[in-house]
């Protein structure tokens, strides 16, 4: 495992750093999600009635990516923060590979926009992969980014956030029969989610450029 002096990419954290990317983590997270919403306006269903909801979900998750990548690194960088975004990504992307390629549907697209709501029975189904996928991202990011037993703590409450807000709704993809190809759900989904990523890493990176921290 590497210790830190040795990382030439990780600078001194002080908490008025982490005040600040925590800030623009927020800022990014709520931009990247009305962006989100817009587009699956345009392609799948309106859902801007829940923006204000998930405008409180985004700003979270934003501030938890930035406030985790400030205690590993902390300080900015474009290749460390593509890299901590892509791995991020990397689990959303095989948790739902792996929703469809171990469950069996159990309702279908249909009943659940009819539903209109929260979708919890079949997240409570899926949950104990979710905590599963939780506890193997927390093991692998940290083997490479996490030098001390606090950063795994931090890795594990970033992830853990991500995974209540965005990784519920990608653990279910299996048990949907989307009645077609059953990969195109876990496609689509994350082709939505990349959106999402993107935007916030990009929104991120041009206001920590502007900042010069």
């Amino acid at each position: 495992m590497t210790a830190v002096a040795d990382r030439p990419d990780v600078a001194v954290v002080t908490m008025d750093r982490l005040a600040g990317f925590g800030r623009r983590g927020v800022i990014s997270g709520a931009i990247a999600v009305v962006v989100f919403t817009a587009v699956h306006h345009l392609t799948i269903s309106n859902i801007w009635p829940m923006l204000p909801v998930m405008l409180v979900a985004g700003a979270l998750c934003g501030w938890s990516i930035a406030w985790s990548y400030c205690g590993l690194f902390g300080r900015y960088s474009p290749r460390t923060w593509l890299g901590y975004n892509a791995a991020h990504l990397m689990v959303f992307a095989a948790l739902g590979v792996a929703s469809v390629a171990v469950f069996d549907p159990v309702t279908t697209v249909a009943a659940v926009m009819a539903r209109g709501g929260p979708v919890d029975h079949l997240i409570a189904q899926a949950l104990p992969m979710t905590v599963v996928f939780i506890g193997a991202a927390t093991v692998a990011m940290g083997a490479v980014w996490a030098p001390r037993w606090h950063d795994y703590l931090r890795l594990l409450v970033t992830i853990s956030v991500l995974m209540l807000f965005l990784g519920s709704n990608i653990s279910v993809l299996g048990l949907v029969d989307f009645g077609g190809a059953p990969l195109g759900p876990a496609i689509t989904f994350f082709a939505l989610t990349f959106l999402l990523a993107a935007v916030y890493a990009l929104v991120f990176s041009i206001l920590a450029r502007a900042v010069r921290r």
